[in-house]
């Protein structure tokens, strides 16, 4: 009950909505439970003894306790679902916008198809738990207290029966929820499978068909949906047996009550109409019993997908803001000192090690390496994406922990190896880079990039569309793009993590000449080509985590036979330009 408790606080400005809700079952409840007490009176005081107008006068008052249960509990679908609703939309909300504040290694720890089903199946687990439980949870408390007592008014002694009867069914339901309780945090993590299936395959689809793998990923998806059927199928087994359970009482009950109540009719101890108003609150009492099972139901359910929902917005971000951040960055120098960065804290081996380096602003560095080499790892420490283990990160001579991490991130640009494009226009996803970037500052910045002729040539021109994740275009395109994206920040540094790879060489020469052209900018290239890094001031070389060696294209041909490894292996392709 903790996790709901805490996710109670998200409820807000519609905790007004939730308690006016409660509030109108109390009333209909009530005057539903003063229905049987008139029938019996108008049985008794009225039919036996033929009084018409006595008659006409209940049978008033029942129509117009009737007719008001009917207006309050209208009343109360209307504020109910504003509340679940609105609640539903906060959790939501709350759970996006902690997901901003995470980390990459805070990410890595959750699987994206989890991350969406927590923010969309439990979410209207929860929900739901408004809306089909708070009716009965007000109402099947109040039944059975004013029920019994009723009852009790009427016949002391025949409401022994469902007094006995009572407990055992409640014994008898306890032992069925405390079965399925278990079993629905199971249910949901079947539901994760199912959708990490979808999204993979959406994502890769491409690569599905390229090597004709529809049929595999389909045997994929089906095992999971059946792992689901079969979870659903046996939780709901279990669950459902409260309804037959309940019958079973309810039954029992009427029999007990009509064949004790028909005995003391026959002797004159108890009159007719109270008989049967006696059968209305008993089926009242035992129909709360049903209700309060199948409200614990929904809270069981609704405890697993609390607790999930609770994981995501209690996970401390890794990465936190200085207590007084510095917002400006003066120049794009960046320093490494005696860095080791490993994923895990758990993880046996580093992924960097003991990375000493100094890059002045300004400078052109180029790191190539073996794949698994620590080439991106190294360079998502520089904007704070990840922190190093041990050891600090400089940049304009303090260390990055100093800076706001807006100000770090805007004063870094990445051009990441997947070239990401949003749906909507292009303007709007250049904008990405300068949300107040103007036509003629957006039409630079691609010319800087070598995008400007493809684009002018589209007859939308910057109000040309782009699908989701811009696979209407190619590539090259693509990468061109979020170069000039990236440009419109005007950063003090910027990374290209193998992102010329799409571009022929021409292209890719015109490029760094463009960026030659911006004064004061870091320029850190990420590459398999020697040529994207032959003139570079400094060239990196990383092996394993480690700096193997650095210098320029010269030096390190004379010193270096990993360098010179690559570069003979480019050459035999007859080029230096060679993949």
């Amino acid at each position: 009950m903790g996790s709901i408790k805490k996710l109670f606080f998200y409820m807000g400005p519609y905790k007004k909505d939730l308690f006016i809700a409660a509030f109108l079952v109390f009333i209909e409840t009530t005057f539903e439970l003063l229905i049987p007490k008139m029938m019996a009176d108008l049985i008794d005081f009225g039919v036996s003894l033929g009084d018409l107008s006595y008659m006409k006068y209940k049978g008033l008052q029942m129509g117009l306790c009737a007719i008001l249960a009917l207006i309050t509990g209208l009343a109360y679908a209307r504020f109910a679902a504003r509340a679940a609703y609105g609640w539903g939309a906060r959790l939501r909300d709350a759970e996006y916008s902690h997901l901003q504040d995470f980390s990459f290694k805070n990410i890595d720890y959750f699987e994206s198809s989890s991350l969406v089903t927590r923010m969309t199946s439990d979410v209207t687990v929860m929900q739901n738990a408004i809306n089909g439980g708070l009716r009965p949870l007000v109402r099947s408390p109040l039944l059975l207290l004013l029920g019994i007592g009723f009852s009790f008014s009427m016949s002391p002694s025949l409401s022994l029966v469902f007094i006995i009867l009572t407990p055992l069914l409640a014994l008898m339901l306890f032992t069925i929820i405390s079965r399925v309780a278990p079993m629905y945090s199971t249910l949901q993590r079947a539901v994760d499978k199912v959708n990490m299936c979808v999204e993979e395959n959406l994502r890769a689809i491409r690569t599905v068909k390229a090597y004709v793998r529809g049929d595999h990923e389909n045997k994929k998806f089906e095992e999971s949906n059946f792992n689901l059927a079969q979870t659903a199928e046996s939780t709901n087994r279990k669950a459902v047996l409260n309804l037959p359970v309940s019958q079973l009482m309810l039954y029992t009950s009427i029999v007990l009550i009509m064949f004790f109540g028909g005995r003391m009719i026959l002797a004159g101890s108890l009159l007719v109409g109270e008989l049967t108003g006696f059968l209305s609150y008993v089926m009242q009492v035992l129909n709360s019993m049903m209700m309060i099972s199948n409200v614990f139901l929904l809270l069981t359910r609704s405890l697993a997908s609390a607790e999930r929902i609770c994981q995501v917005l209690e996970e401390e971000p890794s990465i936190k803001e200085a207590e007084a951040p510095v917002k400006s960055i003066p120049n794009g120098s960046v320093e490494f000192k005696h860095v080791y960065f490993k994923y895990s804290e758990n993880a046996d081996e580093y992924t960097l090690f003991d990375i000493n380096l100094k890059i002045e602003s300004g400078q052109t560095i180029g790191i190539l390496g073996a794949t698994g080499s620590g080439k991106s790892t190294l360079v998502q420490l520089i904007s704070r994406l990840y922190e190093p283990t041990s050891g600090f990160v400089m940049v304009a001579n303090k260390d990055i922990r100093e800076y706001g991490i807006k100000e770090l991130r805007d004063s870094v640009g990445m051009v990441l190896q997947k070239n990401l494009l949003f749906s909507g226009t292009l303007r709007e996803n250049l904008q990405w880079g300068d949300e107040n970037a103007s036509d003629e500052q957006i039409w630079e910045a691609l010319k800087t990039a070598c995008a400007y002729d493809f684009v002018n040539n589209m007859p939308m021109k910057l109000d040309a569309r782009v699908s989701q994740a811009g696979e209407n275009f190619s590539g090259g395109q693509k990468q061109r793009l979020c170069i000039a994206r990236t440009l419109l920040k005007k950063p003090k540094i910027i990374i290209f993590d193998d992102s010329m790879s799409a571009v022929d060489s021409a292209t890719e020469s015109a490029i760094r000449k463009g960026l030659g052209d911006i004064k004061g900018l870091t320029k850190i290239f990420i590459a398999q080509r020697i040529s994207t890094v032959k003139n570079a001031d400094k060239i990196v070389i990383l092996d394993e985590g480690r700096i193997a060696d650095v210098g320029k294209h010269d030096e390190l041909m004379e010193r270096s036979p990993i360098y010179r490894e690559i570069y003979s292996s480019q050459m035999k392709g007859g080029s230096e330009n060679a993949n």
